[in-house]
């Protein structure tokens, strides 16, 4: 018995982490502990909404110059991250690919917030939906 309860909090030790489904707020309030100001956070929570459906475990398709996008901001492989594959990246985040897929949101707030420093909100496809009017994020706190 002592070798079933072992093993199965060794399993549990090494199992690797599923990914999360955030909502608006729980979004939110982890980003806002993480350092991102509350004036930005309806801007994110939007991106994440239309990129993962706040979904970090996401790879997205394959992207017309063979490349994908990470975790719940969708970031690209061929620029930001290295992918597992071995494939050529820019890599200007300096992390795996992997590392955008967990719970763990601190690398994709990083790494994307790097990016919107070198290339604003447009660097997403779906900010279109995001550059408007947005609903007031004050009710998550």
């Amino acid at each position: 018995m002592k070798f079933f309860i072992v093993l199965v909090a060794a399993l549990a030790l090494a199992a690797p982490a599923w990914g999360k489904t955030f909502t608006r707020c729980s979004l939110a309030r982890e980003m806002y502990a993480l350092g991102v100001p509350k004036s930005e956070l309806p801007q994110w929570t939007c991106i994440a909404e239309h990129e993962s459906s706040y979904r970090t475990d996401v790879i997205g398709p394959t992207n017309s110059n063979g490349s994908n996008d990470y975790g719940i901001f969708q970031i690209n492989n061929y620029y930001w991250c290295q992918p597992s594959n071995g494939r050529f990246s820019y890599n200007e985040c300096h992390l795996s690919c992997d590392a955008l897929l967990t719970d763990n949101i601190s690398n994709s707030v990083t790494c994307a917030r790097k990016i919107k420093s070198q290339q604003g909100w447009t660097a997403w496809s779906t900010w279109k939906y995001c550059s408007g009017s947005l609903p007031s994020i004050n009710d998550c706190f």
